[in-house]
């Protein structure tokens, strides 16, 4: 007879996708922190920001003050989702960081070395929560309490415990 055998996940792997979910947790909290701070700043009109002609996305500062406010205000909250390890949280926070990327993309000429920075959080954030399998997740179904195999490759059933 054959043996029926359940998938343990690994103790290191759990270890390593609760870390990676913490990393990206943790990551996307500041992304978020420093990207209100970022829209504060727009919002006021700083002068931190340089003003760059002819650059063939030329938006008003304050407009991009309120976008960045708003994707640091989502980013905040997803990353509280992602403390909690919520599937919900996972994909929003890919979609927030991707957004993030292409805001800071468009806002490269007004703060240049920020957003090459802003641009390099959001990709590890990304591939923090893209490289996490939900089967290796310390929450998911597959890693709670092994159940005993019903038969052994002898064809005797193992004792109960009670």
């Amino acid at each position: 007879m054959t043996a029926t055998h359940t998938a343990r996940p690994h103790p290191a792997k759990q270890a390593w996708a609760t870390g990676l979910m913490a990393f990206a947790a943790v990551m996307l909290m500041i992304a978020g922190v420093l990207d209100i701070f970022r829209g504060i700043m727009g919002i006021a009109q700083d002068d931190v920001f340089v003003t760059t002609r002819n650059y063939v996305f030329q938006y008003d500062l304050t407009g991009w003050g309120w976008i960045h406010l708003v994707l640091g205000v989502l980013a905040v909250i997803i990353s509280v989702g992602l403390f909690q390890t919520a599937m919900w949280a996972r994909v929003a926070g890919v979609t927030i960081a991707g957004l993030i990327i292409f805001a800071n993309f468009l806002s490269l000429p007004y703060y240049p070395v920020w957003a090459v920075v802003m641009i390099a959080f959001s990709g590890f954030i990304i591939w923090a929560l893209c490289v996490l399998r939900p089967e290796e997740s310390p929450t998911s179904p597959t890693s709670a309490a092994p159940t005993a195999p019903t038969s052994t490759s002898t064809g005797t059933t193992p004792p109960r415990t009670p």
